[in-house]
Protein backbone atom coordinates (compact mmCIF):
# COMPACT_ATOMS: atom_id res chain seq x y z
CA UNK A 1 0.00 0.00 0.00
CA UNK A 2 1.49 3.11 -0.88
CA UNK A 3 2.15 6.09 1.39
CA UNK A 4 -0.55 8.29 -0.01
CA UNK A 5 -3.08 5.60 -0.25
CA UNK A 6 -2.07 5.42 3.62
CA UNK A 7 -2.16 9.41 4.32
CA UNK A 8 -5.51 9.55 2.52
CA UNK A 9 -7.38 6.70 4.32
CA UNK A 10 -6.29 8.51 7.99
CA UNK A 11 -7.42 11.68 6.98
CA UNK A 12 -10.78 10.02 5.92
CA UNK A 13 -10.79 8.33 9.49
CA UNK A 14 -10.19 11.49 11.34
CA UNK A 15 -12.89 13.31 9.04
CA UNK A 16 -15.49 10.61 9.81
CA UNK A 17 -13.99 10.69 13.36
CA UNK A 18 -15.04 14.47 13.87
CA UNK A 19 -17.92 14.27 12.34
CA UNK A 20 -19.25 11.69 14.45
CA UNK A 21 -18.18 13.68 17.69
CA UNK A 22 -20.40 16.30 16.12
CA UNK A 23 -22.95 14.47 16.18
CA UNK A 24 -22.70 13.47 19.43
CA UNK A 25 -22.18 16.92 20.39
CA UNK A 26 -24.75 18.38 19.01
CA UNK A 27 -27.61 15.64 20.41
CA UNK A 28 -26.11 16.45 23.29
CA UNK A 29 -26.76 19.85 23.42
CA UNK A 30 -30.26 19.85 24.41
CA UNK A 31 -30.36 16.84 26.64
CA UNK A 32 -33.53 17.61 28.46
CA UNK A 33 -35.85 18.96 25.31
CA UNK A 34 -36.44 14.71 24.08
CA UNK A 35 -37.72 14.37 27.78
CA UNK A 36 -39.69 17.40 28.67
CA UNK A 37 -41.43 17.92 25.23
CA UNK A 38 -42.58 13.48 25.53
CA UNK A 39 -44.21 12.82 21.79
CA UNK A 40 -44.49 16.53 21.01
CA UNK A 41 -40.53 16.33 20.66
CA UNK A 42 -40.92 12.94 17.51
CA UNK A 43 -43.88 15.51 16.23
CA UNK A 44 -41.68 18.11 15.81
CA UNK A 45 -39.09 16.93 14.14
CA UNK A 46 -41.10 14.49 11.91
CA UNK A 47 -42.28 17.76 10.57
CA UNK A 48 -39.29 19.35 10.03
CA UNK A 49 -38.45 16.27 8.01
CA UNK A 50 -36.02 14.44 10.60
CA UNK A 51 -34.17 17.25 10.94
CA UNK A 52 -33.44 17.05 14.98
CA UNK A 53 -31.34 20.53 14.97
CA UNK A 54 -34.11 22.07 13.13
CA UNK A 55 -36.69 20.99 15.25
CA UNK A 56 -34.68 21.18 18.43
CA UNK A 57 -34.01 25.21 17.84
CA UNK A 58 -37.49 25.61 17.25
CA UNK A 59 -38.33 23.80 20.98
CA UNK A 60 -35.29 25.53 22.52
CA UNK A 61 -37.52 28.68 21.24
CA UNK A 62 -40.46 27.54 22.75
CA UNK A 63 -38.94 27.01 26.26
CA UNK A 64 -37.01 30.89 26.14
CA UNK A 65 -41.36 32.47 25.03
CA UNK A 66 -42.05 30.13 28.27
CA UNK A 67 -39.89 31.52 30.62
CA UNK A 68 -41.17 35.16 30.30
CA UNK A 69 -44.60 33.86 31.34
CA UNK A 70 -46.25 33.96 34.74
CA UNK A 71 -48.32 30.89 34.60
CA UNK A 72 -50.85 31.22 37.66
CA UNK A 73 -53.47 28.31 39.05
CA UNK A 74 -57.45 28.52 38.66
CA UNK A 75 -58.62 29.20 41.79
CA UNK A 76 -61.51 26.85 42.85
CA UNK A 77 -64.91 28.75 41.84
CA UNK A 78 -62.79 28.71 38.42
CA UNK A 79 -62.44 25.01 38.03
CA UNK A 80 -65.65 24.44 38.89
CA UNK A 81 -67.18 25.87 36.28
CA UNK A 82 -65.13 25.21 33.45
CA UNK A 83 -66.09 21.94 34.45
CA UNK A 84 -69.22 22.37 34.16
CA UNK A 85 -68.69 24.09 30.82
CA UNK A 86 -67.11 20.71 29.99
CA UNK A 87 -70.12 19.19 30.84
CA UNK A 88 -72.06 20.63 28.44
CA UNK A 89 -69.76 20.29 26.02
CA UNK A 90 -70.21 16.76 26.10
CA UNK A 91 -74.06 17.29 26.54
CA UNK A 92 -73.83 19.31 23.11
CA UNK A 93 -71.65 16.87 20.88
CA UNK A 94 -74.76 14.23 20.71
CA UNK A 95 -76.86 17.06 18.60
CA UNK A 96 -74.16 18.58 16.96
CA UNK A 97 -70.70 17.31 17.01
CA UNK A 98 -68.85 19.36 15.25
CA UNK A 99 -70.13 22.79 17.54
CA UNK A 100 -68.87 20.81 20.59
CA UNK A 101 -65.41 20.64 19.45
CA UNK A 102 -65.59 24.35 18.31
CA UNK A 103 -67.14 24.75 22.03
CA UNK A 104 -64.13 22.42 23.68
CA UNK A 105 -61.52 24.57 21.29
CA UNK A 106 -62.85 27.49 22.87
CA UNK A 107 -62.89 26.32 26.03
CA UNK A 108 -59.50 24.80 26.08
CA UNK A 109 -58.25 28.42 24.54
CA UNK A 110 -59.70 30.00 27.79
CA UNK A 111 -59.12 27.74 30.45
CA UNK A 112 -55.24 28.26 28.89
CA UNK A 113 -55.59 32.62 28.77
CA UNK A 114 -56.89 32.50 32.30
CA UNK A 115 -53.89 30.37 33.28
CA UNK A 116 -51.94 32.92 31.97
CA UNK A 117 -50.18 30.95 28.14
CA UNK A 118 -50.75 33.97 24.78
CA UNK A 119 -54.04 33.91 23.75
CA UNK A 120 -52.95 36.08 20.56
CA UNK A 121 -53.59 32.92 17.98
CA UNK A 122 -54.28 29.36 18.48
CA UNK A 123 -50.66 27.73 16.86
CA UNK A 124 -48.90 30.20 19.80
CA UNK A 125 -50.86 29.12 21.90
CA UNK A 126 -50.71 25.64 21.28
CA UNK A 127 -46.91 25.56 20.88
CA UNK A 128 -45.84 27.38 24.74
CA UNK A 129 -48.56 24.89 25.99
CA UNK A 130 -46.86 22.24 24.55
CA UNK A 131 -43.84 23.17 27.17
CA UNK A 132 -45.83 21.92 29.84
CA UNK A 133 -47.82 19.72 28.54
CA UNK A 134 -45.75 18.02 25.41
CA UNK A 135 -48.02 14.57 25.50
CA UNK A 136 -51.15 16.23 25.53
CA UNK A 137 -51.04 19.04 23.31
CA UNK A 138 -51.57 17.59 19.83
CA UNK A 139 -55.11 16.43 20.90
CA UNK A 140 -56.01 20.95 21.00
CA UNK A 141 -54.25 20.88 17.04
CA UNK A 142 -56.83 17.96 16.69
CA UNK A 143 -59.52 19.50 17.82
CA UNK A 144 -59.00 22.61 15.92
CA UNK A 145 -58.99 21.29 12.80
CA UNK A 146 -62.08 18.92 13.29
CA UNK A 147 -63.90 21.63 14.51
CA UNK A 148 -63.57 23.70 10.79
CA UNK A 149 -65.71 23.36 8.53
CA UNK A 150 -64.47 20.63 6.16
CA UNK A 151 -63.60 22.25 2.40
CA UNK A 152 -63.76 18.82 0.92
CA UNK A 153 -66.79 18.30 1.69
CA UNK A 154 -66.19 14.78 3.40
CA UNK A 155 -68.89 13.49 5.69
CA UNK A 156 -67.84 14.03 9.35
CA UNK A 157 -66.60 10.85 11.37
CA UNK A 158 -68.27 10.83 14.56
CA UNK A 159 -66.17 8.65 15.92
CA UNK A 160 -63.18 10.42 15.10
CA UNK A 161 -64.54 13.10 16.51
CA UNK A 162 -65.63 11.62 19.73
CA UNK A 163 -62.20 10.31 20.00
CA UNK A 164 -61.06 13.58 19.37
CA UNK A 165 -63.06 15.22 22.30
CA UNK A 166 -61.82 12.46 24.88
CA UNK A 167 -58.20 12.97 24.27
CA UNK A 168 -58.52 16.67 24.54
CA UNK A 169 -60.17 16.46 27.80
CA UNK A 170 -57.20 14.84 28.92
CA UNK A 171 -55.27 18.06 28.16
CA UNK A 172 -58.36 20.24 29.80
CA UNK A 173 -57.71 18.47 32.93
CA UNK A 174 -53.73 18.61 33.06
CA UNK A 175 -55.08 22.72 32.15
CA UNK A 176 -57.79 22.79 34.72
CA UNK A 177 -55.82 20.94 37.41
CA UNK A 178 -52.67 22.04 37.58
CA UNK A 179 -53.47 24.44 40.95
CA UNK A 180 -52.78 21.35 42.61
CA UNK A 181 -56.15 20.59 44.56
CA UNK A 182 -57.36 18.50 41.85
CA UNK A 183 -54.39 16.28 42.42
CA UNK A 184 -55.48 15.75 46.30
CA UNK A 185 -58.94 15.07 45.62
CA UNK A 186 -57.78 12.63 43.85
CA UNK A 187 -55.44 11.19 46.09
CA UNK A 188 -58.05 11.29 49.22
CA UNK A 189 -60.24 9.40 46.59
CA UNK A 190 -58.16 6.61 45.82
CA UNK A 191 -57.51 6.30 49.37
CA UNK A 192 -61.42 5.37 49.86
CA UNK A 193 -61.14 3.23 46.91
CA UNK A 194 -62.88 3.83 43.42
CA UNK A 195 -66.32 5.29 43.13
CA UNK A 196 -68.66 3.17 40.93
CA UNK A 197 -70.15 5.01 38.30
CA UNK A 198 -73.43 4.19 36.95
CA UNK A 199 -72.93 2.35 33.23
CA UNK A 200 -72.56 4.79 30.23
CA UNK A 201 -71.60 8.35 32.27
CA UNK A 202 -68.35 7.52 33.22
CA UNK A 203 -66.06 10.27 34.14
CA UNK A 204 -65.00 12.23 30.92
CA UNK A 205 -66.93 9.84 28.77
CA UNK A 206 -69.11 11.18 25.82
CA UNK A 207 -72.19 9.95 25.61
CA UNK A 208 -73.56 8.31 22.41
CA UNK A 209 -77.15 9.05 21.55
CA UNK A 210 -78.75 6.35 22.31
CA UNK A 211 -77.69 6.68 25.84
CA UNK A 212 -78.06 10.97 26.02
CA UNK A 213 -81.98 10.23 25.14
CA UNK A 214 -81.83 7.57 28.02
Amino acid sequence: MSSGLIVAIVVIAVVVAALGAFAVRHRQQHPGLSRRFGSEYERTVARHGGDTAAAERELALRVERHRELTLTPLSGAERARAEEQWAQVKARFVDDPRQALANAEALLARVARDRGYPDSDVDAQIDTISVDHGEHVESYRELHALSLPDAAGRPADTEEQRAALLRARELFTALVGAGGEPERAHAHAHARGPAKAPVGRRAGRVPTQREHHA
